[in-house]
């Protein structure tokens, strides 16, 4: 699970055919991805236009899979759409689901998954935050289940936070680790559930302290994307949290560390922001969001970067 296989690496055998449920954002990038490591996709949403939303957001993918080195060439040949569920997921080895973050919803879409698909097929859910255990109520085999969380883009960033509910079956989870793994993403599974799992959690925390700094006036979002793309961005990349400041103890590591930097470190903790997103806020963090660029742009522009940053650390 720590080692990324080369990007010709192919899906386990025993998955060959994936529905993906919703395509959105997240639902059409994992299609461009397992499209790209040469699985038979179907995509299933009830949205009128979703052959045209699926076909732009492949395109849109092209250019980041090469980059990565998996072929695009007939990347469509495979992809089919089915807007009836039950025949949807019928001859699916995996569902990878990624509708709407509410709760009744995904409990109602899993009983209906679980009674049309096979009794092996792997079923997986993307959600950013909603345990595995609420979701699996409404299942008569609720072990069947597994959350199997990417960052965003899918297609690019590595991650796939593998989060067991508590009748979870160990071999689902071990089923959905391989699947990933040969997909070339990194896998990690979290040994509990919890609300938004880590690297959301991660991620909140510290815009949480990026929102306070602006709005107290500290700096601009513009300035403190600067400071941590200079700073801890790469820092964290190479090395992450706990490792950069065990290197910062120097020969004593973290323990010398947390020895003597952990009561300025306690007092930093007691300082930090808790903003609310209010309208003032709102309006605040809007009229500063000027990046001197369209969104299309700049998601171009940060995909380049993110795969050169990921060569550089060999996940890619």
């Amino acid at each position: 699970m720590n080692d990324t296989p080369a990007a010709t690496a192919g899906p386990p055998e025993t998955v060959r055919r994936v529905t993906v449920i919703g395509a959105g954002v997240i639902g059409a990038s994992w299609t461009a991805l397992f499209l790209a490591r040469g699985l038979t996709v179907t995509v299933n949403d009830p949205l009128p236009d979703v052959e045209r939303v699926v076909h732009d957001q492949l395109r849109q993918a092209v250019p980041g899979l090469r980059a990565l080195g998996l072929p695009t060439a007939g990347l469509e040949g495979n992809l089919r759409f089915e807007a009836d569920l039950d025949r949807a997921v019928a001859d699916a080895d995996a569902v990878q689901e990624n509708g709407p973050e509410r709760l009744d919803f995904k409990q109602e879409l899993f009983g209906r998954i679980e009674q049309a698909a096979r009794p092996d097929t792997l079923l997986l859910s993307s959600t950013s935050g909603i345990r595995a255990t609420g979701i699996a109520q409404a299942m008569k085999h609720p072990g069947r289940l597994v959350i199997g969380h990417p960052f965003n883009p899918p297609h690019l960033v590595p991650l796939v936070e593998v989060v067991p509910g508590e009748r979870t079956d160990p071999d689902t989870v071990r089923r959905a680790v391989a699947f990933y793994t040969a997909l070339g993403k990194k896998p990690q599974v979290l040994r509990r559930e919890v609300p938004g799992f880590v690297a959301n959690r991660l991620q909140a925390a510290l815009f949480r302290e990026a929102v306070d700094l602006v709005v107290k006036g500290v700096v601009t979002e513009q300035e403190l994307d600067e400071i941590v793309t200079s700073s801890i961005g790469p820092r964290w990349a190479v090395a992450g949290p706990f490792r950069s400041f065990h290197l910062g103890g120097g020969p004593g590591g973290l323990p010398h560390f947390l020895q003597h930097l952990g009561p300025g470190l306690e007092g930093m903790w007691r300082d930090l922001g808790t903003p609310k997103p209010d309208q003032a806020t709102v309006q605040l963090l809007s009229e500063q969001a000027d990046f001197g660029a369209s969104v299309e742009e700049l998601e171009s522009a940060r995909d380049e970067a993110q795969i050169k940053v990921m060569r550089a650390l060999g996940l890619a």
